[in-house]
């Protein structure tokens, strides 16, 4: 096919001007896509759905586990996770938390992520179990809720000094089905609204007794087609502005920890259980996390509260130490204990700390305690697919020719799926450059000079040692 080539474009040159309205550019995520496991009502993978391309056993051994988590069957067990780079482990692991719920708290790391000169190893992997874990609080408040249509703060004279000037209130605009509400609110309210990050079009509620401000989300009035940045959007709220609503606060037990730690007072949820436990602490220490279940647990049998169990992601597992899976066997022992999710792309290894080998480089009493599921490797064809995909949800068009060329490499080896997938976004921005719209093979060969992929620097690499 002939190509719509112009002259080489220097990579510091200006891009043409755009016919766009300027737009904030959103943020995209590797796994945006996602968005569950794709199962049918019988747990069957439904071809390529929800994100996911093939993985079909992957998936449906996943679609097991949710069930297990879901009829609180899973406890003092964990999943892990096995494959080659790039085959989806992170994804099915997030589509896992997806399928218990949008409220489940997702608290991924990687295992070189607890080897910390300043806190301890066991320390690291204690506060990501508690941030996995959810406590859903229930309270009934009187509340002014709406849509913003108006934020707009007022300034005075510094009453303290003669220069400059101060916040006296701010005018907040809100709205609902039923009517509209214009409020006259005091500066530190302004304050909050700042923290929140609220402008207009945020749906929000004040609470009419402590001025505590909360950002529900974005109207729906504004939803784009892809929701780039995982933006909450909720509909217009309904009855009046002003009204007595059942307000849920969901927070994890590393929320109420770090509360305790460093109390700032208030008569928000975290302050009120902060008051509850002795306070004037600079640290966590586990004698504090006691306290602060003890009184969730009286929550909880009161029916206040409800706890929910999040999903620990710990990926490249292999890179933790002998010290870090006891105190795992531990952690998966405990009676508040979060779904727990292991990746690894290792085989046979020697486990950290040891010279012994073992499967995955995990300790054989952990293992026994891990239902294991294998991702398959990319055939070119779903490799294809995948890198359309992700084209189209960061908005670039594709020449036929280009998904061919990038599979062609995948097929003998030469490139992985994610370096192809990486050659996208620079490639598009060189043809914008050339003024096209198009993404051409002739980009991408070129990002490829650019762009080295492991291969072919480290034999770059090797070449320039072999000359020393």
């Amino acid at each position: 096919m002939a190509s719509t080539s112009s002259a080489p474009v220097a990579h510091n040159a200006l891009p043409p001007p755009s016919t766009v309205s300027a737009a904030r550019s959103s943020r995209i995520a590797p796994h945006s896509h996602i968005k569950g496991l794709g199962l049918s009502a019988e747990g069957y993978a439904t071809g390529d759905a929800a994100g996911f391309i093939e993985q079909n056993n992957a998936r449906e051994a996943c679609g097991v586990i949710v069930d297990l988590i879901k009829s609180r069957k899973f406890s003092g067990r964990a999943l892990l996770l096995v494959g080659a780079p790039g085959t989806g482990k992170t994804a099915l692991a997030l589509a896992i938390a997806q399928e218990l719920g949008s409220k489940v708290p997702f608290c991924p790391m990687v295992g070189s992520e607890v080897y910390s000169t300043e806190v301890k190893k066991t320390e690291v992997l204690a506060e990501v179990f508690r941030r996995a874990i959810g406590l859903r609080i229930k309270e009934t408040k009187e509340v002014y809720e709406g849509e913003v249509t108006e934020l707009t703060p007022t300034e005075s004279e510094n009453p303290l000094s003669g220069y400059g000037k101060t916040i006296s209130h701010v005018i907040v605009g809100l709205k609902t089905v039923k009517g509209t509400k214009q409020l006259r609110l005091d500066p530190s309210i302004y304050e909050s609204i700042l923290k929140e990050k609220i402008v207009v079009g945020d749906v929000i509620y004040v609470e009419a007794n402590t001025g505590a401000v909360k950002r529900v989300g974005r109207s729906d009035a504004y939803a784009a087609s892809y929701d780039l940045e995982s933006e909450t959007y909720v509909p217009l709220p309904k009855g009046d502005v002003h009204k007595r609503k059942e307000l849920v606060q969901d927070v994890t037990l590393g929320d109420l920890d770090a509360a305790n730690a460093r109390p700032q007072g208030g008569q928000d949820i975290m302050s009120v259980m902060g008051s509850l436990v002795r306070s004037g602490r600079t640290e966590v220490t586990e004698k504090l996390r006691k306290e602060v279940n003890k009184v969730v647990k009286g929550y909880v049998d009161q029916g206040v509260a409800e706890v929910v169990p999040g999903v620990v992601f710990i990926d490249e597992v292999h890179m933790l130490d002998v010290e870090c899976f006891t105190y795992l066997n531990a952690l998966l022992e405990s009676q508040m204990a979060p779904t727990v999710i292991f990746a690894t792309n290792r085989g046979n290894s020697i486990i950290r700390g040891t010279d012994i080998s073992s499967p995955h480089g995990i300790p054989v009493d952990l293992l026994d305690r891990c239902l294991i599921v294998k991702t398959d490797t990319q055939s070119p064809a779903a490799a294809a697919k995948v890198m359309q995909m992700r084209a189209n949800i960061e908005g670039i068009r594709l020449n036929n020719d280009v998904l061919a060329h990038l599979a062609g490499k995948a097929e003998t080896g030469e490139n992985t799926l994610r370096y192809s997938l990486q050659l996208l976004t620079p490639a598009a921005i060189l043809a914008n450059l050339a003024g096209r719209q198009t993404v051409d093979v002739q980009d991408i060969q070129e990002m490829s000079e650019l762009f080295l992929n492991a291969k072919t620097s480290a034999a770059q690499m090797e070449q320039w040692g072999d000359k020393l």
